[in-house]
């Protein structure tokens, strides 16, 4: 289990020049397998385009008190990448007047925001239909200053998304780190005690899986029922749904694929289970991403590669509607993670 992020240990991954230099060559550059470029004209589909902005999904921040092995924002504690107060301040101007219905805040653990109650705050004002926060559920009972997190989202009527990549310790460890299972079992009692996850309370606690190897996920449905029935026998505890998402081919899952020489197999496997159905849901489609210094990207993927959006306005401080309704959305490779089976985005299956 790694302790530092690549960019700590100073790895050529961590370049996202060169993750980019591995997605465009090898198998994809010698015509083994078509680009995703070519794949979606094949299908009628290319150039991918939004549709109505629902969601704005924004990063408070790289910095994280865990070091998962499939982190694609490549998180850590020595990661210092932290959105400020001014930028905090872009961004509600835009919460206020644009006609997404969904606020999704992210990291990192976007809880070690110094600014993140106040931020949460102020963004509850606007009137936002969901507001999701992204909680690693460790974090919650990592220090003493984070123990009435619940009791805080509860207040506010935070939507809590929370990755739990198994019902067992030793499959949540592994991808996560050593007592990381342990800490989150007590994090979701502590969210279940103030009525996260309890049917008729209206507080809604969903949990994230991601496969710990080189292997697409099981169908989202079964995977869910499994996690319940597994949670609910072993410790009490109740969640409202379970999301599948797809490991993309980028930062630290691209260094485990080509450490374990999967990497050729897994690009194999996601361009065999390309679903066109499922490119017409994207989650870039309908979704916005902001960077913790305020930069704009088609989705969470396209920011950790640092594609930022075609459009003029490339800053939550341009902000325009219009102008990047009108925009391509930037595509490569790794969009084959969102498009394989049922699809895969930060909310689970798009089909």
């Amino acid at each position: 289990m790694m302790k530092k992020s690549l960019q700590s240990r100073n790895n050529d991954l961590a370049n996202t020049q060169r993750q980019l230099e591995i997605l465009a060559n090898g198998i994809f550059a010698e015509g083994e397998l078509p680009t995703f470029t070519q794949k979606l004209k094949e299908t009628h589909q290319f150039p991918l385009q939004p549709k109505k902005l629902e969601i704005l999904q924004i990063n408070v921040g790289y910095m994280c008190n865990q070091v998962c092995a499939h982190c694609h924002v490549d998180a850590g504690p020595d990661r210092k990448e932290i959105m400020t107060k001014e930028t905090m301040e872009q961004c509600l101007e835009v919460i206020r007047k644009t006609g997404a219905h969904t606020l999704d805040l992210t990291g990192g653990a976007p809880e070690m925001n110094p600014n993140f109650r106040w931020f949460v705050e102020e963004a509850s004002k606007a009137g936002i239909k969901d507001f999701i926060v992204r909680s690693n559920l460790t974090i919650i009972v990592a220090n003493k200053k984070y123990h009435d997190l619940p009791e805080f989202f509860k207040k506010h009527n935070i939507h809590v998304v929370s990755s739990m990549p198994h019902w067992t310790r030793g499959k949540t460890d592994k991808q996560r780190g050593d007592g990381v299972f342990d800490k989150s079992i007590e994090a979701l009692k502590m969210l279940n005690a103030v009525g996260y996850g309890i049917e008729g309370t209206g507080l809604q606690l969903d949990l994230v899986y991601n496969p710990s190897g080189a292997f697409l996920p099981g169908d989202q449905a079964a995977l869910e029922s499994d996690f319940k029935k597994a949670l609910y026998e072993d410790f009490g505890i109740s969640f409202n749904s379970l999301f599948a998402i797809t490991n993309l081919p980028i930062s630290r899952f691209l260094d485990y694929l080509i450490a374990s020489e999967n990497y050729e197999d897994y690009m194999y496997a996601l361009v065999e289970a390309y679903n066109p159905m499922a490119v017409e849901n994207v989650m870039c489609t309908n979704t916005l991403s902001v960077s913790w210094d305020g930069y704009l990207y088609d989705c969470d993927f396209n920011q950790m590669l640092n594609l930022k959006v075609a459009s003029k306005a490339k800053h939550i401080s341009e902000y325009n509607e219009a102008l990047l309704q009108n925009r391509n959305i930037i595509i490569n490779q790794h969009c084959y993670g969102c498009t394989a089976g049922a699809g895969s985005s930060c909310q689970g299956t798009v089909l």
